[in-house]
């Protein structure tokens, strides 16, 4: 199957700077292997970023424009028949992703492997990152930052948040009625990676045509890599972040697209994170270009 990677290059959805740097690296580093397509996408040198934390709308405007052009692109390239693999970039760069597969497919789950569950809104958020409201936007709780998008949202019944472990009072307030699973790293701890990566395919792909990924880096423990804008303790382990991926992989005939987020290269120690990412891309891209036409498993 025809793959293509898109480089995101933005880090307007947060404070802090340097995951808008991590597409570029990584793509530079897999040309010694990929030979497909690819296009990248970077924020304007010119803008001025807020880094306001008490602003709950930081750069709203910009976080748009860039979102937009992703959209149109990925969405063009999906009915090309081409398997999207998004490399940003923090997470709000996850929302057109997700939503131009949910605009080609109709209708789809998503699996978001993270340690946030980005599922803030313009109230309740704290810190104004826009990264924070992104799950919440693919939902339609935060339909401003999604105007580009003219399709269907994505059911939170199809939802399934995997390794989240800081969630703010607000999102809990919205998650615990929204119909969204979520598998925290305590669970992980406790039922084991295969157990929960299998349920979470199980509920995301129930009477769908198929499942976005999005894989946040920050699932990692900063023990183990610190390449990531946001870290949070009591992570997964290198060998669990690359189980996920073989799961996902086990499951590819019912994966449509896939995103690889948060790498922030100012923050890598000894590149450790950047080799994890590369890892995980070249698998994926492996499975992708294997894939082929397969009839998916209905649950």
């Amino acid at each position: 199957m025809k793959t293509i990677i898109f480089g995101a290059g933005s880090d307007l959805g947060v404070h802090i700077d340097g995951a808008h740097l991590g597409p570029i690296q990584l793509m530079n580093d897999l040309q010694s292997f990929y030979k497909g397509e690819s296009m990248q996408f970077a924020q304007d040198d010119n803008i001025i970023k807020s880094r306001n934390l008490s602003d709950r709308r930081k750069n709203e405007y910009d976080v748009e424009k860039i979102n937009t052009n992703i959209y149109k692109s990925m969405l063009e390239k999906t009915k090309e028949d081409y398997f999207p693999i998004l490399i940003g970039g923090d997470c709000s760069v996850c929302i057109p992703s997700a939503l131009a597969c949910a605009k080609q497919n109709t209708d789809i789950g998503i699996i978001w492997i993270n340690s946030h569950a980005n599922y803030n809104t313009f109230s309740s958020t704290v810190t104004g990152n826009l990264h924070g409201l992104a799950l919440a936007s693919i939902n339609g709780y935060n339909q401003e930052m999604t105007v580009y998008h003219d399709g269907k949202l994505i059911q939170t019944s199809k939802t399934v948040i995997v390794g989240a472990r800081n969630i703010d009072p607000g999102e809990k307030e919205v998650l615990k009625y929204s119909g969204v699973t979520v598998f925290t790293t305590e669970d992980i701890q406790e039922k084991g990676v295969e157990a929960v990566m299998e349920e979470a395919f199980k509920i995301a792909g129930y009477k769908v045509k198929g499942i976005h990924i999005s894989y946040s880096l920050d699932i990692l423990d900063p023990d183990v890599s610190t390449g990531f804008s946001v870290p949070e303790f009591d992570g997964i382990s290198e060998d669990e972040a690359m189980k996920i991926n073989d799961l996902i992989i086990k499951h590819m005939k019912e994966v449509l697209s896939y995103d690889l987020v948060e790498f922030n290269p100012l923050r890598d120690i000894n590149r450790k994170t950047e080799q994890i990412a590369l890892n995980l891309l070249a698998q994926i891209i492996r499975a992708a270009e294997n894939k082929g036409r397969f009839q998916k498993t209905i649950y």
